[in-house]
């Protein structure tokens, strides 16, 4: 079996930091990463990008590839390293590469 698995997510997703509605996807992925917590990932295109702004973080997964972190603009301020995107993924992430993920301990993502 494959390390990792990637299934169109079932319904709309969003994503609210602080409250505010960031981004809203009926066209989500999801990532299920051995026995990791399933991880959704939005179209880069549904997530509002004047609210991302570049990290010096990197991503580096054996599994996913390569990336980088962005900080997210919330109305209550900065929210450091709360999104991801795969810049350099691996053959079995490769569908995500224009794709965003939110790290769920800082903002709220959900099926509406």
């Amino acid at each position: 079996m494959k390390p990792i698995r990637i299934y169109p997510a079932q319904g709309t997703w969003t994503v609210r930091a602080s409250g505010a509605v960031i981004g809203e996807s009926t066209r989500a992925l999801e990532l299920v990463q051995r026995d990791l917590p399933f991880v959704i990932y939005f179209p880069r295109e549904d997530i509002a990008a004047a609210v991302l702004d570049p990290s010096e973080r990197t991503l580096v997964c054996d599994d996913r590839g390569e990336g980088v972190f962005y900080h997210v603009s919330a109305p209550e301020g900065l929210i450091s390293n709360a999104a991801y995107s795969l810049t350099n993924p691996s053959e079995d992430a490769e569908q995500l590469r224009d794709y965003l993920a939110f790290d769920a301990s800082k903002v709220t993502v959900e099926r509406i």
